[in-house]
């Protein structure tokens, strides 16, 4: 079934076709050119440790800039701003200590798996644990990749979700299925150097359509909130703190970078430990500058709303079920909602006008008004929301993810739209084939061959490799239909992580302390796994950021108990 307001939607240009079916042909060809030559385990998984430096760190940054960061984010800074910024202030830190730690010691010790080493550290169920979270919340995140792609088909052309998700995943597994490791971090290269493409295409045509000054744009974001970067209040409800980000984010990073497969896999591929280093740094230096240029891309659609009328409701669905439910609150929202974006519009452009006219006072008092207006057209959208959540009875609805796609569907030239929405599935498509090599990587290599079938040839390995790839595919799908309507996609692959990560890293931080011993490591995973869930069902106002720092000293504390009375088993 088609998601209901959309059905009339107009087609898609002929050319932004072309565009999309140019692109997304080329990477899929382009990905079984070079699944050449990996016909063994070590050139599948690890592309024979011979990929050089900039292209793994090209890799490892397209793997985050996915799907999920071209729709989310731009979303998140549409309605946020540029605050989620705060997110990443713990990434270089991480990256810094990763390259003098895990990074030379993973790579020195010859593994596929940043869990086989466990095993050799702790002993087998530890690994095999750790192994089982990593495959769960990575799987569940892969589907939320996978949904970010079938939003943009659902809000672009009408299609129903569950036939947007199955599009997008199954192309992307038979890919998988062909091509190794090296397929997808070369695939990756060309999805950095079109992403920048695609989100520069966008800032270009927003700066062009916005019928002010660009400094003046800026101000009036900065008078709605949506310039404002810091916020050094140290609470533990908030998600988007300095304090949030450079602890908890920095607790992340390390998780996420450090033992998660998706990444581990990456520098386990590169020539050499500095090779490998240098992929890291490439990430410290760049995402965050990155990062903030594709939340201002969500500024500036906020920005183009103010002096183009938007829909009140940026989701077909929400819009269509809200006005079912009762016609008459809803039409007496949209008079509301269309009084105040009269008013919010005449503000801005009197704030601007202002600017101009020399007058520091009666400029600042021009863009606090405007504010006030802003507060009240934002306020009549939550109550459209608010209808929305109970005509569909569910707790709270949000459409963050829809803002850009509408935007773009709506108002942007036909070669750069088929730019943008190619741009969002060959992301997808690079990311997704990263997280399921990865997937299936531990699957065989910590599971399959570890415990099932420990002698065999390298074909028998990839054979069921692929066989992995699949069922993770679909098992991603089935995730991805229900991902969608969670809210900010980008918050949502996040939250999912971070119930893991931080017990994930304190395993591998009792790894390096000599005293701890086997049964420390695995009951200390279990007590960390233990107090996340805690935290999360009886404190639910803790923000999913320092469930990591909970997670990681609760392990280490546990184990390290644990260790005084067990007797510790020291590398081998």
């Amino acid at each position: 079934m088609a998601v209901r307001g959309l059905r009339d939607s107009p087609p898609l240009h002929p050319i932004a076709w072309l565009v999309v079916v140019f692109y997304v042909g080329y990477v899929l060809v382009d990905g079984v050119r070079r699944s050449r030559g990996t016909n063994e385990i070590e050139g599948y998984f690890l592309a024979n440790r011979s990929l050089p430096w900039w292209a793994v760190g090209l890799s490892v940054m397209a793997t985050q800039l996915s799907a999920v960061t071209m729709i989310g984010t731009t979303g998140q800074g549409a309605t946020d701003g540029l605050r989620f910024v705060q997110f990443y202030f713990g990434l270089p830190l991480a990256m810094v200590l990763l390259g003098v730690t895990l990074v030379p010691f993973l790579h020195r010790e010859r593994v596929f798996t940043a869990y086989e080493y466990l095993e050799r550290r702790f002993d087998a169920k530890t690994r095999s644990l750790t192994a089982f979270l990593f495959l769960l919340s990575r799987g569940m995140s892969c589907g939320t990749i996978i949904a970010a792609p079938a939003v943009v088909f659902s809000a672009v052309f009408g299609w129903s979700l569950g036939w947007s998700v199955t599009l997008m995943g199954v192309p992307t597994v038979l890919y998988t299925m062909l091509g190794g490791v090296q397929a997808v971090t070369w695939a990756d290269v060309k999805q950095m150097a079109f992403i920048v493409l695609s989100i520069g295409g966008l800032v270009g045509v927003l700066l062009w359509n916005i019928p002010v000054h660009t400094d003046d744009a800026l101000a009036i974001a900065g008078a709605a909130g949506r310039l404002r970067v810091f916020d050094f209040s140290f609470t533990l409800r908030e998600t988007y703190t300095f304090w949030s980000g450079l602890v908890g984010g920095t607790f992340l990073m390390l998780s996420y970078f450090g033992t998660d497969q998706s990444q581990v896999q990456r520098y386990l591929s590169a020539r050499s430990v500095d090779a490998a280093r240098s992929s890291l740094l490439m990430s410290a230096y760049w995402k965050i500058p990155l990062q903030a240029l594709i939340l201002l891309v969500g500024v500036l659609v906020f920005v183009f709303y103010l002096f183009t009328r938007p829909p009140m409701l940026f989701n077909p669905r929400n819009e269509a079920s809200a006005r079912e439910a009762d016609a008459g609150a809803y039409a007496a929202l949209e008079r509301r909602y269309a009084t105040a974006l009269d008013a919010r519009r005449a503000a801005a452009r009197a704030a601007a006008a202002a600017r101009g006219g020399g007058d520091p006072a009666a400029a600042a008092a021009a863009l606090a008004a405007f504010g006030a207006r802003e507060t009240e057209a934002s306020a009549v959208r939550t109550e459209a929301l608010a209808l929305a959540a109970r005509a569909q009875r569910e707790k709270s609805v949000r459409d963050v993810n829809y803002i850009v796609p509408r935007f773009v569907r709506d108002h942007v030239p036909p070669v750069l739209a088929g730019l943008f929405i190619a741009g969002v599935l060959a992301a997808a498509m690079s990311s997704i084939a990263a997280e399921l090599n990865s997937l299936a990587t531990a699957s065989v290599i910590d599971f399959y061959r570890r415990w099932v079938r420990p002698v065999a040839s390298d074909g028998h390995y990839l054979g069921v490799s692929k066989i992995a790839t699949v069922v993770w595919g679909l098992f991603a799908c089935i995730v991805a239909t229900y991902a969608a309507d969670l809210g900010s996609l980008i918050e949502v692959v996040n939250r999912f992580g971070s119930f893991f990560y931080g017990s994930i890293l304190g395993v591998f931080l009792l790894a390096m302390i000599r005293r701890a011993g086997a049964a420390g490591a695995f009951v200390g995973l279990l007590a960390g796994m233990g107090a996340v869930a805690s935290v999360a069902t009886y404190a639910p106002e803790v923000s999913f950021l320092w469930h990591n720092v909970v997670g990681a000293v609760v392990v280490v504390a546990v184990g390290m108990l644990v260790s005084l009375v067990a007797p510790a088993r020291t590398a081998t």
